[in-house]
């Protein structure tokens, strides 16, 4: 099988140890086990010690209860066989994509957007059908143009709730269109949830399982849990055919998930509430330290970013995205992604969603070299 390089992982394995301010990072500032403990209102010395008579054996192959319950626990009306946990939500996107499509079938993909939703369909044989998402619109899916792109043929759309790299989030009413449009064509909904979970008003953030009978919940540890250390990602659907199909595949390619981040991401799952007051605390913070650096910098704008943990950042210079992101690790030490890794150009993409004062100064430092150039 050919497929594309993977360009923004290809960047961050490139570049990310060899900068001093990291603001291409998308995890929330990540958690420490002591930190999780403490969140958890653990006894850390007794956890621990508990810890280390945990049998290293396959486990539950399933899942165990206990993260099963914590998983359905972020959805409405989810029960355990709803649910197929899997290496990250980059095994979970793998495997929705793998037993659904197959050659000379078509597809829409939302863009820009996270590459495996539409390098992997290419790679086996798929048809593409690409939905551009642009600034004029709030990086929202023009649904016109979606209805327009479908057929009896379509096996599938992909869409990224929120997205990454915009910082958009299709409100509830968009959500139930697109299910409505999906529902014609019998289309299956894959959508990608890394990064739902924490709203600017701490609210409900419905997901597509909520909507639709065929929609596919994509989420994980990563982002908003800060805990991209623990390999857990899932997805989520009420479609029995395909939650059936994708365990027989499981068989093939995970088998089951490590027992330890089973047990770590359970319990962070049964204490969320505490995790996402920390991180809730970080994003709106951030984002306001963005907001008013862009705000203040004449040399860029940017569509200002409602949700996840990343923002696009277009920029008023005639350079290609990826010799400017190279130039700027040469001079001050400061790493975005450019924008070329999501097929744009003009514009990087900017994490904010760690310490504020690295934030601060690596935003201080990009704005003197735009300056320079």
């Amino acid at each position: 099988m050919k497929i594309k390089t993977f360009k923004v992982e290809q960047w961050m394995n490139e570049w990310e140890t060899r900068c001093r301010y990291n603001l291409a990072e998308t995890c929330i500032d990540s958690l420490t086990v002591r930190e999780l403990l403490e969140l958890s209102g653990e006894d850390v010395g007794e956890y621990m010690k508990n810890l280390a008579d945990t049998r290293l054996t396959y486990s539950h192959i399933e899942g165990s209860p206990e993260l099963l319950a914590g998983i359905a626990s972020l959805y409405e009306n989810v029960d355990a066989e709803d649910i197929v946990p899997l290496h990250g939500a980059i095994g979970a996107n793998h495997q929705v994509i793998m037993t659904l499509l197959e050659p000379g079938d078509n597809m829409v993909s939302v863009m820009p957007t996270y590459q495996q939703h539409y390098s992997i369909p290419e790679s086996i044989g798929a048809e593409v059908r690409v939905l551009r998402l642009n600034p004029e619109n709030r990086f929202l899916p023009d649904l016109n143009e979606l209805r327009s792109l479908v057929d009896e043929n379509t096996r599938m759309i992909t869409i990224n709730n929120p997205n990454n790299p915009s910082g958009s989030l299709i409100p509830t009413e968009e959500m139930q269109q697109i299910a409505e449009i999906a529902r014609s064509v019998d289309a299956y909904v894959l959508c990608d949830e890394v990064y739902r979970g924490i709203s600017e008003d701490g609210s409900y953030m419905p997901s597509i399982v909520d909507i639709y009978e065929k929609g596919i919940s994509v989420g994980s540890m990563s982002k908003i849990y800060s805990l991209a250390g623990l390999r857990i990602g899932w997805f989520v659907s009420r479609d029995k055919e395909l939650v059936r199909l994708a365990r027989e595949r499981r068989d093939y390619d995970t088998i089951s998930c490590p027992v330890i981040d089973d047990k770590l991401a359970a319990l962070a799952l049964a204490n969320k509430e505490a995790i996402y007051a920390r991180n809730r605390a970080i994003l709106l913070k951030n984002r306001r330290i963005l907001d008013e650096w862009v705000n203040a910098t004449e040399e860029v704008w940017y569509q200002k970013p409602v949700a996840g943990t990343t923002a696009l950042v277009y920029y008023r210079k005639d350079i290609p995205s990826r010799d400017l992101c190279i130039g700027l690790l040469k001079s001050k030490g400061v790493m975005f992604t450019p924008g070329e890794c999501f097929e744009i150009e003009g514009a990087v993409r900017i994490g904010y969603a760690f310490d504020s004062e690295l934030l601060a100064e690596g935003l201080k430092l990009f704005g003197e070299y735009l300056k320079e150039i």
